[in-house]
């Protein structure tokens, strides 16, 4: 009887351990940023704004040369899905603008790729060494928060708006940011997008609702190898309505798959830019983070 109930509570012990060492992270991938982040530093904030104000549960900050093209950065952050997403911890992502294309650009290509479960102990390149031998496919991650997404691209880098002697550009026309992988390949992974519409000085070069950086097309998550001119409801001389949730546009183009709009900026209230502040309409999505990534 005493070895029983001594088998018992060593089996609940070992239950219980393996659930406290269960643990959760926030993991926030920016956009474009002139290389002014230190790449592989997690702690690093400065991109969205202090350190110090609440963003989700465990926030890490994923950082690379937002000046380079999304493949060659790439790796950085599977370095930090592999640190915090796998084994037994899970993760939250926020992205914002070309981070959209970072996180998309992982799930699609290396989702599916057997994976070393990690540590979560970063060293200064950002690389966590492995928790033992054992492996996984993919990473454990719970749904992905999107800032004024450029999954679709941006008029402004086929233009020439923004400084072309920057490789990232090149990513960011909009043929190409469609083309780069298979957008509907999200792992079963919903992406949550967050549209402003606060947008002035390019209201001639972005079609439709933008951000002054981004349009609805790419933010919503809508399909498509083109772009389309989509606006809030009531909005004249746009191709059709972006609607919320999953619903398609009101022309027919459908977004994404596990694509959705959580917020459609219907007051023309926030801009692309976090501005070092958590400003913008990545305000929002801290807001979201604060709430639900715990």
């Amino acid at each position: 009887m005493k070895m029983l109930i001594g088998a018992a509570v060593t089996a609940a012990t070992l239950l219980v351990g393996t659930e406290a060492a269960a643990t959760n992270y926030t993991l926030w991938i920016h956009g474009r940023n002139g290389n002014k982040t230190q790449a592989g530093n997690y702690n690093d904030f400065s991109y969205w704004g202090p350190s110090t104000t609440a963003a989700g549960v465990n926030k890490r900050a994923v950082n690379w040369n937002g000046t380079q093209r999304v493949g060659a950065e790439n790796y950085r952050i599977r370095n930090a899905l592999d640190c915090f997403c796998t084994g037994t911890n899970s993760c939250y992502i926020a992205a914002h603008s070309a981070g959209d294309l970072q996180i998309g650009y992982a799930l699609a290509l290396y989702g599916g790729s057997e994976r070393d479960v990690k540590n979560a102990v970063p060293n200064a390149n950002g690389e966590c060494g492995n928790a033992g031998t054992a492996k996984q496919v993919g990473w454990n991650i719970k749904w992905v928060a999107v800032a004024s997404g450029a999954g679709g691209g941006s008029e402004l880098a086929d233009h020439g708006d923004w400084a072309v002697s920057e490789p990232l550009v090149s990513d960011l026309v909009t043929t190409t940011a469609r083309a780069m992988y298979n957008h509907n390949t999200t792992r079963n992974v919903w992406f949550y997008m967050f549209a402003g519409s606060k947008g002035t000085a390019y209201s001639g070069i972005l079609p439709g609702q933008d951000d002054e950086a981004v349009a609805y097309h790419s933010t919503g998550g809508v399909s498509g190898s083109g772009n389309g001119s989509y606006c809030n409801p009531g909005d004249w001389f746009c191709g059709g309505t972006l609607n919320t949730g999953t619903a398609a546009c009101s022309d027919g183009r459908a977004k994404w798959s596990y694509h959705s709009v959580a917020l459609r900026d219907d007051g023309e209230s926030y801009n692309h830019y976090a501005n070092g502040t958590w400003g913008g309409i990545v305000s929002k999505v801290r807001e979201y983070m604060v709430t639900y990534a715990y």
